[in-house]
């Protein structure tokens, strides 16, 4: 692989990451502490990023270096969001039975004041 579709990958990588935590530009370039033209620039591949400014987004983004590098991102991306909807699925399960429980409670009412 060529060092600028390297670096295009690893910018792409960075966006994907972004757009997946459901970030702005500007919200992440503050994190930062760099412009929203860098981070664009970064994200579209036109500059070089050094180790030292990786390991920031990899930390603001809570993921390895690693991860960006090697194109895991997407990995670590939906794995969060299978954990997330697990963790939904089981809460709504647990409201589904509370208001079943709430349900026959009010059957039980009316079936002792006789409606």
């Amino acid at each position: 692989m060529t060092n600028e579709k390297f670096i295009s990958v690893i910018g792409a990588n960075i966006k994907q990451l972004r757009l997946a935590q459901a970030k702005g530009q500007t919200e992440v370039a503050n994190a930062l502490k760099i412009s929203v033209a860098a981070l664009s620039k970064i994200e579209n591949g036109q500059t070089d990023i050094n180790i030292s400014r990786l390991a920031q987004i990899a930390k603001y983004f809570e993921v390895s270096v690693s991860s960006i590098i090697s194109n895991e991102v997407t990995t670590s991306v939906s794995q969060n969001v299978v954990e997330e909807i697990t963790e939904l699925k089981q809460q709504l399960l647990d409201k589904d039975v509370e208001v079943m429980k709430l349900q026959k409670k009010v059957i039980d009412l009316y079936d002792k004041l006789g409606l």
